[in-house]
């Protein structure tokens, strides 16, 4: 489901579906509460299974910067206001979230929400060489061992994400959990077609990296770029 609002309706017609996507307008306007529609994107054209093309979302070619995990948005919109000549992509799964990403991102053009697993949406919905940055904050570290497995970076994930970047594009990886942040370099070290460079970064912060900053946690960054092809 993409969407640039908070509301959602479907359309069912004989062989195809549309999407009604929603703009949030001011918080105390009667256009926010009824979540107008203000946008009609046939499935044909973007759906859970056809790529994504960037430039017909946003209706110009720039730059795409994907949050993947965006939760409430903070970081995603604050991001995108500093960088204005650049698309951002907010990739999220919880509606909540979700919702609260919208309210932010109502007004900001360079910002669309895409509501459905990161990793779904890296493997199969984001077009070859389309992307110039990945941002992965605080991912859910799954911290007991029989959760492992859900854990997002994986050698599969990180060939998906080389897919997906243009040659020399970045990921930058977050987290306050140093046993995850160890297997993530495990992974890393043997992904081929990355090379591990300096995160000297000046970003804004995301609602997590606060929650831990105040806490006294350290936050353990990793940043990496496309060098090469996987074969």
């Amino acid at each position: 489901m993409l969407k640039k609002g908070i509301g959602l309706t479907e359309d069912k017609t004989e062989n195809d579906q549309i999407f009604l996507l929603s703009v949030p307008a001011g918080e105390d306007s009667l256009a926010h509460r009824r979540h107008v529609c203000s946008r009609v994107i046939p499935q044909s054209q973007f759906s859970l299974t056809n790529w994504l093309d960037p430039e017909k979302v946003f209706g110009r070619k720039a730059p795409l910067h994907v949050d993947l995990g965006c939760g409430d948005g903070s970081f995603l919109c604050a991001l995108a206001q500093r960088l204005p000549n650049k698309n951002f992509f907010g990739i999220e799964r919880l509606s909540y979230r979700v919702r609260a990403a919208a309210r932010r991102a109502g007004s900001l053009n360079n910002v669309w929400l895409l509501q459905i697993e990161s990793s779904y949406a890296v493997r199969y919905l984001l077009p070859a060489r389309s992307v110039e940055t990945f941002y992965l904050l605080f991912p859910d570290p799954w911290p007991k061992r029989r959760h492992h497995r859900r854990r997002i970076v994986t050698s599969d994930f990180l060939k998906s994400v080389h897919a997906g970047l243009e040659q020399n594009g970045m990921i930058y990886i977050a987290t306050d959990h140093l046993d995850y942040f160890r297997k993530i370099e495990d992974i890393t070290r043997s992904a081929l077609g990355f090379a591990r460079v300096e995160p000297a970064i000046d970003l804004p912060p995301s609602r997590f990296g606060l929650i831990f900053s105040q806490k006294g946690a350290t936050i353990h960054w990793l940043a990496l770029r496309k060098i090469s092809p996987v074969t």
